[in-house]
């Protein structure tokens, strides 16, 4: 029915994408640069010191993830866009500059209210700017930049620590790590400025002319008068409404839904998976790996996980939303438990090392970018920003408190008792979803309004 301008649609959604990027990378790259830190500022010794220079990025997720709601109500999306690439581009210098650790955690909690700005933000852009048909490819893209951005940071990390002496990788290597950053961030920061603002957001603040100018140039006029009425038709149904806040999310009509999301993004943390990226040298280590090769089976899990980003990228609008998550539940917790198992017998070698990738492969196709396009796509237009931000909060709350427990819980535990956790919490995930979760595919996000808020 429509003729898609779809170079100008994937401009703007890889654009705004690259915060996922930045966000994977500076994520990640705390795990290979982390045995060279400790022994630099002295912590290696200290687990409660070494789980907070970990997570404090993640707290710092948690406040930028919050904030955004708001400040991109009032202020629109690409301004944010904007201000999270500049972000970036300091915290990345600051945290490989400081020789202080304190000042070294404050660099990491800034960067992490970039994370939190982009992580939310990102996939929202994307969302309100995709036609429904690919809506769920185009925010996958986003996913699909951050795993490009963790396989950098990670590939990064084995190449400056396998090609440097041990006493250069103690005093510049972690560093370089994180500086690095820096170059794609400064990337983002000019070409944000080349994107258009959301035509959502347009509508809703009063500027129609200018959101029908953004959707004439997606797909044309007859697309643009249809967005544009139903637009129209949305804010009249809910003009009578309070605008959107955190007031008005927390009421009533929107409770089912509110729940759902912040479900959905407390599990993807939960879930487990990302404790191989951030403690990757632990638990291979732990398979009976030494330090060099442990590097390379982190470039191998990266490598997975890039790899089945793709198979999520053209299953999502096939298979739907529903049935990939029901997967990725289901899937990683059988791998969890025999990863529990093996750990319990002590299995060492390269059975531990696909065991890890199969995780990753399960979680990449499934919960790690289904996670965003549900996130993105569930919540009613007048709400979307600071539901969206809502949700991403809870999501960086389960990251802060996966990474800051797992050293504790591993101690305690041991690495079998962890990943038997992990297992529990997705056969849970499983049957909630069973019995909450609607399909969402195709559908425009007026018509999900209207089916999921009743």
């Amino acid at each position: 029915m429509y003729s898609f301008n779809k170079p100008f649609i994937y401009f703007i959604c890889i654009v705004s994408a690259m915060g996922g990027l930045l966000f994977g990378y500076d994520w990640v790259v705390i795990g290979g640069a982390k045995i060279f830190y400790e022994q630099f500022f002295g912590i290696e010794s200290n687990n409660l010191l070494i789980g907070l220079a970990t997570s404090i990025a993640l707290a710092g997720c948690m406040v930028g993830a919050m904030a955004v709601g708001t400040l991109a109500d009032r202020f629109g999306r690409k301004p944010l866009l904007i201000l999270s690439a500049f972000i970036f581009v300091v915290s990345s210098i600051g945290t490989g500059g400081f020789n202080s650790f304190g000042w070294f955690l404050v660099a990491r909690f800034v960067g992490g209210i970039a994370i939190g700005t982009a992580s939310g933000l990102s996939p929202m852009y994307i969302a309100e700017v995709a036609p429904a048909s690919i809506r769920g490819k185009l925010v996958t893209i986003n996913q699909l930049t951050i795993v490009i951005g963790i396989l950098a940071a990670q590939i990064a990390n084995w190449r400056i620590a396998g090609t440097h002496s041990l006493e250069w990788n103690l005093e510049s290597g972690w560093r370089w790590m994180f500086w690095a950053t820096a170059f794609p961030s400064a990337a983002f920061l000019v070409l944000a400025f080349f994107i258009p603002e959301s035509p959502r957001w347009l509508a809703l603040s009063g500027k129609s002319a200018q959101a029908r100018n953004v959707l004439v140039k997606v797909g044309g006029e007859n697309y643009a008068g249809d967005e544009m009425e139903a637009f129209e038709n949305s804010r009249q149904e809910s003009a009578k409404e309070e605008k959107g806040g955190l007031k008005l999310l927390f009421s009533k009509p929107f409770h089912k839904v509110l729940v759902l999301g912040c479900i959905i993004a407390f599990f993807q943390q939960w879930c487990g998976t990302n404790v191989i990226f951030n403690y990757a040298q632990e638990i291979f280590q732990s398979a009976g790996y030494d330090v060099d090769n442990t590097f390379i089976n982190i470039v191998i899990t990266g490598i997975a996980n890039l790899v089945f980003t793709f198979v999520a990228l053209f299953s999502v609008e096939k298979l739907g939303r529903r049935a990939l998550m029901l997967l990725g539940a289901g899937g990683l917790a059988g791998i969890y438990a025999i990863l529990g198992a093996c750990y319990f017998f002590h299995v060492q070698g390269v059975a531990m090392v696909v065991l890890c990738v199969l995780a990753i492969a399960c979680y990449a196709m499934t919960l790690g970018p289904i996670t965003w396009v549900l996130i993105a796509e569930i919540f009613p237009n007048r709400v979307r920003a600071v539901a969206v931000a809502t949700a991403t909060f809870v999501l960086w709350v389960g990251s802060f408190t996966l990474t800051l427990s797992f050293p504790l819980l591993n101690a305690a535990l041991g690495t079998s008792g962890t990943f038997w956790i992990y297992t529990a919490i997705c056969v849970a995930a499983l049957f909630y979803f069973i019995k909450a979760l609607p399909e969402t595919k195709g559908k425009s996000l007026e018509q999900l309004e209207k089916e999921l808020i009743k």
